[in-house]
Formats: structure tokens, sequence, C-alpha cells
């Protein structure tokens, strides 16, 4: 099993950015698709972005493209998350996780690994 390790969040302004870092360890992190996730209170997790394994298909959010991107270093067994132009509502503790195919990669279910989470809050 991949472990997972979410970092890089915190407390920024109303169109900030932030770059979040999902490290990996335990199995061949190459060998996983990889996804990002968020979970504000009172909602449902909810797909943000996603990677194949190799980086060369990325797949986001309607609620996100053209503002956050997903990317990977399998050489640093580590998934990023770049966000830019963050609005209050991006506000939520985002997670990582992994899955061995790209097929399903917008559905939470389908993930074997996921991360602890680490909190994104956006003021206005």
């Amino acid at each position: 099993q991949v472990q997972l390790v979410e970092s890089g969040g915190g407390l920024v302004q109303a169109g900030g950015s932030l770059r979040l870092s999902c490290a990996a360890s335990g199995r061949t992190f190459s060998n996983y698709a990889m996804g990002w996730f968020r979970q504000a209170p009172g909602k449902e997790r909810e797909f943000v972005a996603g990677i194949s394994w190799n980086g060369r298909s990325t797949y986001y959010s309607d609620s996100v493209k053209g503002r956050f991107t997903i990317s990977r270093d399998n050489a640093k067994n580590t998934m990023y998350l770049h966000m830019s132009s963050l609005k209050p509502e991006d506000t939520a503790v985002y997670y990582c996780a992994c899955k061995e195919a790209v097929a399903g990669i917008r559905l939470p279910h389908e993930y074997e690994s996921w991360g602890q989470g680490t909190q994104v809050t956006v003021s206005s």
C-alpha cells in the first residue's frame, strides 16, 4: 500500500496562490494515477484534479480549470497542486489519493489510499 502525506496548506487572501505537495512512500509511486480532492464543512468530498502515472494526462473539475495545475515528479515520489486566483469557495481540506488506473479518476470510491489532508483557507 502507498502512504501519502499532504503539505503546503494555509491561510491566503482571495486572489493569492498556494502550492500543495503530496509525498508518497511504500509501493512504486509511478505505478499509480493520482488525484486531489477537497471537502468543505458540511459538503461531500469532491474531485479537484487528477493525473496519469506518467503525467501526460491531466483532468480538472470545472470549478478549478484554468486556475489550478496538477503535476508530478516521479523521481521525487511527489505530486503537486499549484493553486492560483484562489477564491473563498476554495476553502476546504485538500486530500491526495492514488489508484491503479486512470479510469474513474474523478470518483473518490475508486481510490485505494488517501492522505490525512491539509487545510486551505481563503479569506475574502
